[in-house]
């Protein structure tokens, strides 16, 4: 491979900060921002500004100019809207709570910018994920493991790399913390050295799902049933979409202890509601899934799994896969289990693979 890298470069401190690091280690890199969709698509004013939008252009060729390097803007909107819009309302209709996030890594940032990149003669492109990379001469496989600050580890969003990604993929903050990044910014002078971390979705800044998909999407939820585990009406929910598993705030029923949303029927427009111990369960099923660390799973396998972002790792057992479906059999029970999101396992710092929860 040559010496060239494509550096994905939001405008933030991270992708301005991996981009520099690989200037100083003698790389030849070239900036890219990807427009994902403009503000008018996601009901906001022009002058609000919101992660991965037109505005935050301004800051990525700043920080080019600064460095010295050329910048690209790649208008990957249409994309993005198939891709991940689109693919986030479905989930909601469908009962399930999605990962955006997970949906753009792997269908843009990793797979239409490396295609454009190697168009245009670069044969790796880098981001500012805190995660580290490795080839293990042992497996014979490029391995994906935890970043460094451990707080900071976005392993779980990165689950679905394979492994010719791995291979051309560089990430030059997975042996740093966030303040070492914050202080080699201001070291190079670079303007976004304190812009603040993006923490909402990108197309819904505000975080109210629920109001995009109705507003903005288009998206219609009709009310329907709430109803207990037994069959009965206990009210009328405002629309399936407004709902997730695990949820308690915002029912609107009245109750002498706790009620939380403990599973939903899409197909018969219900949401089940129960008591804190309904959402616990020590099965469950994972689909769609990619492996790394392995090329398959053929016997049981002891691996610490992820079933949200912000979620400890809790032991468990999965199992080879029939009818496309990995089997997770926890060691004690988990809470809210949530159809939709992504479930992710790992053996120690390293990433066996991860799918999305059935």
């Amino acid at each position: 491979m040559n010496n060239k890298v494509m550096a994905a470069m939001s405008g933030g401190v991270d992708s301005s900060v991996a981009a520099a690091l690989l200037m100083e280690r003698g790389f030849d890199v070239i900036g890219a921002t990807l427009k994902l969709f403009s503000n008018e698509d996601i009901g906001l004013d022009t002058i609000t500004r919101v992660c991965c939008s037109l505005a935050d252009v301004e800051d990525a060729r700043s920080v080019c100019y600064k460095l010295g390097i050329d910048h690209l803007v790649f208008n990957f909107s249409d994309l993005f809207h198939r891709s991940v819009i689109d693919r986030f309302a479905e989930s909601y209709r469908t009962g399930r709570t999605p990962n955006p996030c997970i949906d753009c890594n792997r269908f843009i940032k990793f797979d239409k910018l490396l295609e454009r990149a190697r168009l245009l003669g670069y044969d790796r492109i880098a981001t500012g994920h805190y995660a580290r990379i490795e080839w293990s001469e042992e497996k014979g496989r490029y391995l994906l493991k935890k970043s460094a600050d451990t707080s900071k580890d976005q392993t779980y969003v990165l689950y679905a790399l394979t492994q010719e990604q791995l291979e051309r993929t560089l990430l030059p903050l997975g042996d740093y913390t966030k303040t070492q990044v914050r202080e080699m910014a201001e070291k190079r002078g670079l303007v976004n050295a304190r812009k603040p971390d993006s923490q909402d979705i990108c197309f819904v800044p505000d975080g109210d799902y629920a109001k995009f998909l109705e507003e903005v999407y288009g998206l219609r939820s009709e009310p329907g049933p709430f109803k207990d585990l037994n069959g009965n009406v206990l009210g009328e929910h405002r629309g399936i979409i407004h709902y997730t598993i695990g949820q308690r705030r915002g029912l609107g029923l009245s109750s002498d202890r706790p009620k939380y949303v403990v599973m939903k029927d899409p197909e018969a427009n219900t949401v089940y509601i129960g008591d804190e111990e309904d959402l616990y369960s020590d099965t469950m099923e994972v689909i769609d899934f990619n492996l790394i660390s392995v090329a398959e799973i053929t016997e049981p396998m002891r691996v610490g799994v992820k079933a949200r972002y912000s979620q400890k790792e809790a032991p468990a057992t999965i199992y080879p896969p029939e009818n496309g479906r990995i089997t997770v059999r926890f060691d004690t029970p988990q809470r809210a289990l949530t159809p939709g999101q992504a479930a992710v396992f790992y053996d120690g710092d390293v990433v066996v693979g991860g799918g999305t929860i059935a």
